[in-house]
């Protein structure tokens, strides 16, 4: 059962109509701050801007009982196979979770499994670090390239970015585009000499990652011969075979899990370069994080339950006010690939139109996601947002303090900006000429953190982690398969083909035909 069949339904979209046509500001009461406005590990969150009150809170609520939440959730940490379409547990909470839980896949108790890779995993970044690891001619590594693409790429790039203020000595590169520009780009950025690459792909076969780890790898057998992949290559990945062809030394192998998936593997040995840029200590911080978030989600209850808060505001815009997109806006540099990160956790998990028993949906699914740091998006599209035709719902996140910035000022202007949008977003500002005007009436969610560390990154990111399932579950869809990024890349195969041997051998529309014949033109 989905949302729209449930007794509370026709209730909650009748009372959304009536709370369409109140400003949001005319909803706050003496108890509305409470009511809508939590902190978990020393992040704020604020609801209060959103067009949400306590009744349609209270309907909600009633609704995801009635739709048995709770036991999806607890279905969910124990590890019942969740992903319907794909026969798997979804288990990424497991990589989080205490030495001395016991969760189990198929009679097989996981956690030692994970706990004893992130033992090999420290001890590997500790040899990396320190500059025990020698390269091929004797030198400590200087380098790392991370060499995958979507979640074995976007979620690690993003948290070592944010956690700049805990990197240490080794530089941190991402190569993940088939364009040739980013290879070449690359090589000119690091010496061999000291670059250690690692291989992100379950499969070994990813055939951007793959391309580039090949042509990386030539380059080493040229320059120094085909001993040096061993102490210039690790992978993470489960084909251990393919991966020692390719001449990977099996200690070098870290493991991957068809019950983590990809989007959601930052926590697993696919985020690998997270420690090696911030060490293992920092590592297990974000994971200490994430598991605050993750027993949060599990006990407490929906009224103060924040994945739960951020899914319904997202649902009641998505499915009860027609408003299509909604902005992130990270209020710090060091979250300037939140945004990107997001798209592919909601709209590859949330943009599916055909439900758990495979029937097509009668409702709208995943929003539209799209962002970039404030306050450079002030002078971009924030036009659109205060006085444009669209409605769209922002998130403003931001950290309160930056004890690493020598420029405190700056960072004043940076808070008082974002404070100020959210501010006018809501109360707009009157105005006889009617291109001042401002109608205001614009809601907005604030994520405030004290401060950028391991620990309330890994609690921000596994609430969004968490609110994504709580939409998917709503929608009755499966939040943890990706069978739409298939197609396109099957249609590549047959193009790529034709372009290699110059003949189109397949038949395509008119457009396509034309596109080809144009491509391999001397």
């Amino acid at each position: 059962m989905n949302m729209t069949e449930t007794s509370q339904w026709k209730e909650i979209t009748s009372y959304a109509k009536e709370l369409k046509n109140k400003r949001i500001i005319d909803l706050f009461d003496e108890n509305r701050m409470n009511e809508f406005s939590h902190e978990l590990n020393n992040i704020y969150f604020d609801y209060s801007k959103n067009k949400i009150d306590q009744p349609l809170l209270d309907l909600f609520i009633k609704m995801a009982k009635e739709l048995n939440l709770q036991q999806g959730i607890e279905d969910m940490f124990s590890g019942k196979k969740i992903n319907t379409t794909e026969k798997r547990a979804v288990l990424h909470t497991a990589l989080r979770a205490p030495e001395d839980q016991i969760i189990k896949v198929d009679g097989q108790n996981i956690i030692p499994l994970i706990h004893n890779a992130n033992k090999k995993i420290e001890n590997f970044t500790r040899k990396v670090i320190s500059g025990e690891w020698k390269g091929t001619t004797g030198k400590s590594i200087t380098d790392i390239v991370n060499i995958g693409i979507g979640g074995s790429e976007l979620g690690p790039k993003m948290v070592v970015h944010a956690l700049k203020d805990y990197r240490n000595h080794l530089k941190i590169h991402y190569l993940s585009n088939i364009d040739p520009f980013q290879l070449d780009h690359l090589l000119t950025e690091i010496d061999l000499e000291t670059t250690l690459f690692v291989i992100v792909s379950k499969s070994f076969s990813t055939q951007e990652t793959l391309t580039n780890a090949e042509s990386v790898q030539k380059l080493y057998i040229k320059k120094y011969g085909k001993d040096a992949i061993a102490k210039h290559f690790a992978t993470v990945s489960t084909q251990i075979e393919k991966a020692k062809n390719f001449g990977i030394a099996e200690n070098n192998i870290f493991p991957m899990w068809d019950w983590v998936g990809g989007r959601f593997s930052l926590w697993s040995p696919a985020g690998i370069s997270i420690p090696l840029a911030i060490g293992f200590e920092n590592f297990k911080k974000l994971l200490e994080g994430a598991y605050l978030t993750d027993r949060h989600f599990k006990e407490k209850e929906f009224k103060e339950n924040l994945p739960f808060l951020g899914a319904i505001t997202s649902i009641i815009y998505n499915n009860l006010l027609g408003y299509e997109t909604e902005a992130y806006i990270p209020y710090s540099e060091k979250l300037k690939y939140l945004p990107d990160f997001l798209q592919q956790l909601l709209m590859e998990s949330n943009g599916k139109s055909i439900n758990k028993n495979g029937r097509k949906v009668s409702y709208q699914t995943g929003n539209i996601l799209w962002g970039n740091p404030g306050t450079n998006a002030q002078h971009s599209f924030f036009q659109l947002l205060h006085q444009g035709t669209k409605m769209v719902p922002l998130n403003f996140i931001a950290e309160k303090i930056n004890r690493s910035t020598a420029f405190p000022m700056q960072h004043r202007m940076l808070l008082s900006n974002m404070i100020a949008q959210s501010e006018a977003l809501l109360k707009g500002e009157a105005n006889e000429n009617p291109y001042k005007n401002f109608e205001g009436n614009r809601p907005s969610t604030i994520m405030l953190l004290d401060e950028i560390t391991p620990s309330a990154l890994g609690s921000l990111l596994a609430y969004f982690e968490h609110l994504t399932f709580v939409e998917g579950y709503l929608w009755d869809i499966n939040s943890f398969d990706q069978f739409g990024v298939e197609l396109g890349k099957k249609t590549a195969a047959h193009i790529l083909e034709s372009l290699e041997h110059k003949k189109i051998d397949r038949i395509h529309d008119d457009s396509t035909n034309q596109l080809l014949q144009r491509v391999m033109k001397d």
